[in-house]
């Protein structure tokens, strides 16, 4: 038998975890119609925590991979500063980046790119090398960016 405290515990605790559902916000940017979209979210902002998903390089007009490195670095960028803008925060909120990139040489490229996102401070960030991306993309880029208190 429950005791009576541990049971107005288990029921706050359950209310809390309904709060927190209910302050769930599905972040989505445009897709074209040719597209079916896939059984993600951009972003989900919980609080003031914005969760990226991995976006890859993909020009969602063409729906191809952009044959220049750099362009491509450019355009996956774009995609995630979308995600973020569309949750109302900016770069400046973003704490922690990782990128997955299939050829570790174009790790110089993609920098020359990346660091014109940042600039007033780089977030935490991992490089990783990986196998083959969806669509042949060399990069896919997530991260988490938590929105700053304002200043009264």
């Amino acid at each position: 038998m429950l005791t009576k405290p541990f049971t107005l515990l288990l029921l706050a605790l359950g209310a809390h975890a309904a709060a927190a559902d209910t302050d769930r916000h599905f972040i989505n940017g445009e897709r074209t119609a040719a597209q079916t979209p896939p059984p993600i979210s951009d972003g989900v902002l919980v609080g003031n925590t914005l969760y990226i998903s991995g976006h890859l390089s993909v020009d969602p007009k063409t729906g191809q991979v952009p044959v220049d490195p750099q362009a491509e670095a450019k355009l996956v960028m774009d995609r995630v500063k979308r995600t973020v803008e569309s949750a109302g925060l900016t770069m400046d909120d973003v704490v922690s980046i990782q990128v997955f990139c299939t050829d570790l040489a174009l790790f110089d490229t993609f920098n020359s790119v990346y660091r014109s996102y940042f600039p007033h401070g780089f977030p935490a960030r991992a490089f990783l090398g990986a196998g083959a991306l969806l669509r042949g993309a060399h990069f896919e880029v997530l991260g988490v960016a938590v929105r700053r208190p304002s200043k009264p």
